[in-house]
């Protein structure tokens, strides 16, 4: 791989995070760019590469298994009444250009292709900046437009027939530890009490890390959170949970999710403390 494939992050003159934009993929991993490995500010790495759980999961990224039938998420398909099925159906996420790359960031133009025709157009911004001496937060926004000619729409499982499993949007698929890492919001505990609700933050808990997921607009904030920690360790926001999501063409869809990223396991005071801080204007 050149270093014309790759983007390193640094926060203080750290590196937290290195941007891979053309990885050499199999066409069944819904190819696309990916950061991984993303760390703390000690160096504890808090991000997993395609993990014998679940291979088609790759660092912190968008990926959506649903655009109009294509697969931008990889692996297998739900197909309604026929459950998870192998298809011939996977897109590819193209990197074109930086319009913008500095060491704490960079803004991107993408490409999404489904048998051979270009989809969606995705603006990417990517900006690391640091909280304190123990955490950092990652500013991740996408915005797709529909480059067609005809009204495209986002689904996940869950608007295909799978109740719970509405994945879709940014992810961040998490290191996985000898046992499942705590999550929590500020009122609420545990996986099944959080996975499907809507909540200002997230945080995910490993043994010397947290990980703290924040809805950064009011569109956003409207997504239901898709949690998993038992099964694996990852946390999601969902651009299609009840029904799905139309884009008309020439429109576009906009989410913005900021990530506090902490050393050490931090309270629910500290987590809402940096996230203000992280999200303020």
């Amino acid at each position: 791989m050149t270093p014309h494939d790759t983007a390193v992050l640094r926060v203080a003159g750290r590196p937290v995070g290195r941007y891979v934009t053309r990885p050499e993929l199999p066409a069944r991993l819904s190819p696309r760019p990916y950061l991984h490995p993303v760390t703390t500010l000690a160096g504890t790495a808090v991000t997993e590469l395609s993990p014998a759980d679940h291979t088609h999961h790759l660092g912190v990224g968008v990926a959506v298994p649903d655009v109009e039938g294509a697969n931008f998420w990889g692996g297998r398909t739900f197909v309604r009444d026929r459950g998870p099925t192998e298809l011939d159906n996977h897109g590819a996420q193209r990197h074109s250009a930086f319009q913008l790359r500095d060491p704490d960031g960079f803004v991107e133009e993408l490409r999404w292709v489904a048998a051979g025709a270009e989809l969606l157009r995705e603006r990417r911004t990517v900006a690391a900046t640091e909280l304190t001496a123990f955490a950092w937060a990652l500013d991740f926004t996408f915005s797709l437009t529909n480059v067609t000619s005809r009204p495209l729409s986002i689904g996940s499982p869950a608007t295909n027939g799978r109740p719970g499993a509405a994945y879709g949007g940014f992810f961040w698929r998490a290191r996985k530890e000898s046992s499942a890492p705590d999550v929590f919001t500020i009122d609420r505990d545990g996986e099944q009490e959080i996975h499907g609700s809507r909540a200002p933050w997230v945080a995910l808990a490993g043994s010397t890390w947290t990980l703290v997921f924040a809805g950064a607009t009011e569109q956003t904030r409207l997504d239901p959170w898709f949690v998993r920690a038992q099964e694996y360790p990852g946390v999601g926001s969902s651009l299609a949970a009840g029904e799905r999501l139309p884009i008309p063409p020439g429109e576009t869809a906009v989410r913005r999710i900021v990530t506090v990223v902490a050393d050490g396991r931090i309270s629910r005071l500290e987590a809402a403390s940096l996230v203000r801080k992280a999200v303020s204007p």
